[in-house]
């Protein structure tokens, strides 16, 4: 393990670039990092489970493994998401390592540049690793925070065409749950079409468990669930109240809007639930050393795909709307 200091945190082992590149940069290393993750008890068949494996001598072919009960030919890459991908294991390996490293986010225009691949390759590449965070989490417990935001640029930074001129507050933007569990800190959060009661509350119920203290501000949409429940009145300046506050998940808004204003400059509306799972999935590996943390996303690959032709969908979902900064 680097013995460099991760940055912000005085705990936790980092890794320079430098090392990273020195580490994942050759292909058969960084091919036998990515089975040492995915089989940490050995090879076995992704097919049928068996561990009746024959390893080819020769390793340059795509399936360097074959079951010998299945008869299927395999790789580390199958079934996973990295099945059928054309870019070789370092660059998938340098780009987990950027995606857990830039805290606000790294642009597919970025790592294109930084991995020399095209700018279209590198777009589905970074949401292939925000798929590997599209996963349920465990009901929080204890004290719960809860809060919402609105994605979407000022009316005022708008193209004249595009303003909407309904007003203040959320028009023309998306509404995004979070809750945040404080004994782990650990976050979760959902894209809503809606912030009224019945989403909300259905949002609290599914997130957390039936002892739970759940902590929001005073927005109407939570009064009488289920759950117990304390709130602070924002209207009037109240940001504490006891043990009431919701600073720790304001807190999380405020590093992704960062990332929206300043990385991604624009998110669609169809995509932005993944930009989410990826804020939300970083938090959640942040108190990890560096190298726990990509042990841990390496190993989420397994068992999920996502085909280019299912990540733009069909022609008329091609060309969203668009939440610009």
């Amino acid at each position: 393990m680097a013995s460099g200091r991760g940055p912000g945190r005085a705990d936790r082992d980092g890794i320079t670039l430098v090392e990273a590149v020195q580490k994942f940069g050759d292909k058969l290393e960084a091919e036998k990092w990515f089975e040492s993750q995915r089989w940490p008890n050995g090879v076995a068949c992704p097919i049928c489970g068996s561990v009746n494996i024959h390893e080819r001598e020769k390793r340059d072919k795509p399936t360097p493994y074959r079951c010998r009960d299945c008869r299927k030919d395999f790789s580390v890459r199958t079934g996973t998401l990295m099945h059928g991908t054309n870019l070789s294991l370092d660059k998938w390996a340098i780009a987990l390592y950027l995606v857990a490293t830039n805290i606000k986010g790294i642009s597919s225009m970025k790592l294109h540049r930084d991995l020399g691949i095209s700018q279209k390759s590198a777009w589905h590449l970074l949401h292939r690793i925000r798929e590997m965070w599209n996963t349920d989490e465990n009901p929080f417990g204890g004290g719960v925070e809860v809060d919402e935001t609105y994605m979407g640029g000022k009316e005022s930074n708008k193209h004249e065409s595009k303003k909407l001129r309904a007003g203040r507050g959320a028009a023309g933007k998306t509404a995004v749950v979070g809750a945040r569990e404080r004994d782990t800190g650990r976050v979760t959060t959902e894209v809503v079409d809606s912030t009224d009661k019945t989403t909300l509350q259905g949002f609290v119920h599914r997130q957390t468990k039936p002892d739970a203290v759940v902590y929001t501000d005073e927005a109407a949409a939570y009064a009488g669930m289920r759950r117990s429940h304390e709130s602070v009145r924002h209207s009037a300046k109240e940001y504490v109240n006891g043990l009431a506050h919701t600073n720790g998940m304001e807190s999380h808004w405020a590093l992704f809007k960062r990332g929206f204003v300043g990385v991604y400059h624009q998110m669609s509306v169809k995509h932005l639930w993944r930009y989410a799972n990826e804020f939300a999935g970083r938090h959640n590996l942040r108190p990890l050393d560096t190298i726990d943390q990509m042990d841990l996303m390496a190993a989420g690959l397994d068992g999920k795909r996502l085909k280019y032709s299912d990540l733009i969908g069909p022609k008329w979902t091609r060309q969203p709307s668009m939440l610009s900064s």
